[in-house]
């Protein structure tokens, strides 16, 4: 029960209005309710929890609805659906609360709930905290994480659902989810450390959340709903986090669930009372109609009453596109003419920052082939950053400091496949398998060396924050910066010249493309000598190479063997230098050996007459007609391969959906006749 509910009906019973409003009448079984709650909270004298027997406070959070023992109620807040302006309010009075039966308590006030989410300065990265939830439950047989939006019964508006099918929580579990400092997680690959992350990230997203869990354990089956609502602890000016929560069990000879025996009847009902007043759910069958499509295990998230930006516009944009969630006021695609400002619109590493989708889609380095992440009904393809790159190496790096001697990381580094058409660069460094920074440009974008340059890695011998989207500024993580500035200073040295940049001073042309082929076991292309090329110089470098990757199992130069898993370790700088003019046109000319192309062997195999060239113009034209048409053919493929996928999608999401359902019914059908051989004996 609320504290306006019990200020209430002492107003009620003293025939005055104790200086609140009055709020509707109940019928008389709630009324009889909500007496046996101020009863047993009188009975308790001293008692912390207000529970005879019954454990209800867990890291200084109250789970006990009841709070007649406030010794003076705080104002209500003011109403904000700005985050950023949610916790301005005034709480002055929070002060003079005396202790009540002279014991001395901790308390959670519930300002702590906004400060706390403040943690969280992109609204992803909140999102990126369940999602982390969900994949941790992959060890308890989780398959999926579905991301949607839904409507607030109540009132309409959109709410935020995020839903797996993992272990679920029991009613103890579920507790330490609702409090502060509990973590549950054991494995060492576990994502979450701090068991703050819920927290945190349902508050930045909305003010109110609104749980349900389900848990199957050595033939028991339990259900619990939890409620942590801003709005609830602001309007009812509570001065410490209240937050309401029932148990179910379910039981076998009925076939239903029923409360949990755990905690008192009159703790139930005044939980279940707030539960039902403040959540989306009006009634206690709505509530538990929220199981239908759990199965019989798994966790369901629904966070309503979502916040808005200073522009009166929800942070989460619904709208926009049908199978996405961006951010709202996301950029809309400029049509231009620059090849650059088309790619790097539609780059993974701009698009990012306001789209779920591609976030989602190279938030974890590696998933599970039966793990599926599904936003908006539709599955998210799996993106891995290493394959977009071109020309990759694979350099090892170990820290030097920590006093952990097996600390490595294995850092994939290339030109991005777009290179040199875009300005994007930098490292996606991982954690865990969980994306900490995407794209961090370790070198100054107004230097034109690094230009294209990203690279890949996993570094789990540095400590992620707390919002887990920057590291510890650690000795460590200062070492490892500048080891990436370097590799990619080195990197661009030996290998721009492959995406039509000349090589730095210290470095020739000839050298630089020698040594590229020596390492990469790479065999020069044999030019036609009768093909017609305008210029020798760009002839030069164009078809150098046969191959534009490098295969993984190459390694590179002389550390190849020296690191002990056949990676490079440092490059060492070129002993070739180029100086004077003379040097330099060599190097163009035909320093390249088989792959330079004499100018005059080119003017010898220019069309001699013109009813050759007649003949190639024409051969030329029957060509580009034969590419549209075929250049078509694919476009319909393509369209009709992407239909087909979008159908199997949604095929495999229904198919899903009915193996939930035969697990709930098999659950049952089990614990059903357990009951019968029950009764038989």
């Amino acid at each position: 029960m609320s504290f306006l509910e019990f200020v209430d009906l002492c107003s009620d019973e003293e025939g005055g209005d104790g200086g609140v409003n009055a709020v509707k009448k109940e019928p008389d079984l709630k009324q009889v309710q909500r007496k046996h709650c101020v009863k047993q909270e009188f009975e308790e004298k001293g008692s912390v929890n207000g529970l005879r027997n019954v454990p209800s406070r867990v890291d200084g959070v109250d789970y006990a609805v009841n709070e007649a023992r406030t010794a003076s109620r705080l104002p209500p807040a003011p109403v904000t659906r700005q985050f950023w302006k949610a916790g301005n309010y005034d709480d002055a009075q929070a002060s003079k609360i005396s202790l009540q039966g002279g014991q001395n308590h901790l308390r959670v006030h519930p300002k702590f709930l906004h400060s706390n989410a403040t943690s969280h300065k992109w609204i992803f990265g909140a999102i990126a905290e369940l999602l982390d939830n969900a994949v941790d439950e992959i060890q308890n047989g989780a398959t999926y994480v579905m991301v949607d939006k839904i409507s607030n019964p109540r009132d309409g508006t959109p709410c935020l659902l995020i839903q797996d099918d993992g272990g679920g929580m029991d009613s103890e579990s579920i507790r330490h989810c609702m409090s502060f400092g509990f973590s549950e997680k054991k494995c060492k690959s576990a994502i979450g450390k701090y068991g703050n992350g819920f927290k945190t990230s349902t508050m930045r997203l909305g003010s109110d959340v609104i749980v349900f869990s389900r848990h199957l354990n050595e033939r028991k089956l339990t259900q619990s709903v939890g409620l942590l609502s801003y709005t609830f602890l602001r309007e009812m000016g509570h001065d410490r986090i209240v937050v309401p929560v029932v148990d179910y069990e379910f039981d076998v000879p009925t076939g239903i669930f029923r409360a949990s025996g755990s905690y008192s009847a009159e703790h139930f009902s005044c939980s279940l009372s707030s539960l039902l007043k403040w959540s989306p759910y009006a009634t206690e069958s709505e509530l538990l109609k929220q199981f239908d499509d759990i199965g019989p295990h798994g966790t369901k998230v629904i966070i309503y009453n979502l916040w808005f930006n200073n522009d009166g516009n929800l942070e989460l944009d619904f709208e926009s596109d049908p199978q996405d969630i961006l951010t709202s006021g996301a950029p809309k695609p400029i049509q231009t003419k620059l090849l650059s400002k088309q790619i790097a619109q539609q780059h993974v590493a701009t698009r990012l920052h306001y789209s779920l989708r591609v976030y989602s889609s190279i938030l974890y380095l590696k998933i599970p082939e039966n793990f599926r992440i599904i936003l908006r009904r539709r599955v998210v393809e799996h993106h891995n950053l290493a394959n977009d790159l071109k020309f990759p190496e694979f350099i090892l790096y170990k820290p030097q400091a920590g006093g952990n001697k097996e600390a490595a990381a294995v850092t994939t580094i290339g030109f991005l496949k777009d290179a040199p058409h875009v300005n994007i660069h930098g490292f996606s460094v991982y954690h865990k398998n969980r994306l900490i920074m995407p794209f961090w440009g370790v070198v100054s974008q107004t230097n034109i060396s690094g230009k294209g340059v990203a690279g890949v890695l996993e570094a789990n011998f540095i400590e992620p924050t707390h919002n887990k989207q920057e590291f510890e500024k650690t000795s460590l993580f200062q070492k490892l910066e500048a080891r990436l500035k370097e590799m990619t200073l080195e990197y661009w040295d030996y290998h721009c010249v492959l995406i039509g940049y000349q090589p730095p001073k210290k470095l020739s042309t000839a050298s630089v493309a020698d040594q590229y082929r020596a390492e990469s076991n790479l065999q020069p292309v044999t030019i036609n000598p009768s093909s017609a090329v305008k210029s020798p110089k760009v002839a030069s470098f164009a078809g150098v190479f046969q191959k534009a990757t490098v295969p993984s199992s190459v390694p590179s130069r002389e550390m190849a063997g020296k690191s002990g898993h056949g990676l490079p370790m440092k490059r060492k700088g070129s002993s070739v230098p180029t100086n004077g003019v003379a040097k330099r046109k060599l190097a163009t000319r035909g320093e390249l050996g088989e792959n330079s192309i004499d100018t005059r062997q080119n003017e010898e195999t220019q069309p001699r007459n013109a009813t050759e060239k007649q003949f190639q113009d024409q051969e030329a034209r029957s060509m580009k007609q034969e590419n549209k048409k075929l250049r078509a053919q694919c476009s319909e493929y393509e369209k009709n391969a992407e239909e087909l996928n979008d159908k199997v999608q949604q095929l495999r999401i229904e198919l899903l959906e009915v193996e939930h359902e035969y697990e709930r019914l098999l659950v049952e059908s089990e614990l059903l006749g357990l009951a019968v051989e029950d009764e038989k004996t």
